[in-house]
């Protein structure tokens, strides 16, 4: 069984004192590949460092809308160059709006556009965050309609907001917050997602599923637990779930597996 997790942040302290026993953990939990995000563009270096020191990480760059307060007039040629100068970039992000832990609105906007601008000019996909900000996510979209594709990520929207992102052509990504108790919403969302258009993810190091969540440190290995409570959900089997999303990453971020 191959599985693929579509968003990890492993450039961040939590991995540092043991990368090589992370790494494998997620190869004998049958990982073949991962996409690695970014933050802000200030992680290139970090970020492409681990994509190079291992064969089966591929990344992004971008810049997360809770620091959309870090553009300035270079942002969005760094971003572009970085994501030229390396064919190891399958994407452009993790971008979007997140209005729960902030509401400059016009700030967020102005930056998701500039980069969903960059992913045009490069036929790149798109990784979006987006938090309570569905709505305005899926308006920014619209003005773009076929010229974008991408995935929303760690999606916790209710089944008619992840109706809107399938209308438009997006992928939508599960982690491990499909696994919790209470996540009804997702949980929904997840038996409705067409299996053409189906991710799985960690988002790691946060948010690691059951029955890790008392752990302080989410991995890659653990996207096996939301493979399985996909696959619980839909009433497939987890090698079902596993085919169908490494088939939909490969298309989606043009990988070869």
């Amino acid at each position: 069984m191959q599985l693929i997790d579509t968003h990890v942040h492993l450039n961040f302290d939590q991995f540092q004192s043991d990368m090589a026993d992370v790494r494998s953990r997620w190869l004998s939990s049958g990982v073949v590949h991962l996409v690695h995000s970014c933050v802000e563009p200030e992680e290139f270096p970090s970020i492409q460092a681990l994509a190079h020191r291992f064969p089966e990480i591929s990344f992004a760059v971008g810049l997360h809308p809770l620091d959309a307060d870090k553009w300035h007039d270079q942002t969005a040629s760094k971003i572009l160059h970085s994501a030229s100068s390396d064919q190891k970039v399958v994407a452009i992000g993790e971008m979007g709006l997140d209005f729960y832990k902030a509401d400059n609105y016009e700030q967020q906007v102005m930056v998701f556009e500039k980069q969903l601008d960059i992913a045009c000019e490069l036929d790149l996909p798109v990784i979006i965050h987006c938090r309570d900000a569905a709505l305005q996510v899926k308006q920014v979209l619209e003005k773009y309609g076929s010229r974008i594709r991408g995935v929303m990520h760690c999606w916790g929207g209710n089944p008619e907001e992840t109706q809107w992102f399938l209308d438009l052509g997006f992928y939508i990504s599960f982690s491990g917050t499909v696994t919790f108790k209470n996540a009804k919403q997702i949980q929904e969302s997840a038996m409705m997602v067409s299996s053409d258009r189906l991710l799985i993810e960690t988002d790691c190091p946060f948010l690691a599923p059951v029955p890790k969540r008392g752990e302080r440190r989410n991995e890659p290995a653990y996207v096996r637990y939301v493979a399985e409570q996909v696959a619980r959900l839909r009433s497939q089997t987890v090698e079902a779930i596993a085919d169908l999303t490494t088939e939909n990453a490969c298309k989606l971020f043009g990988l070869s597996i």
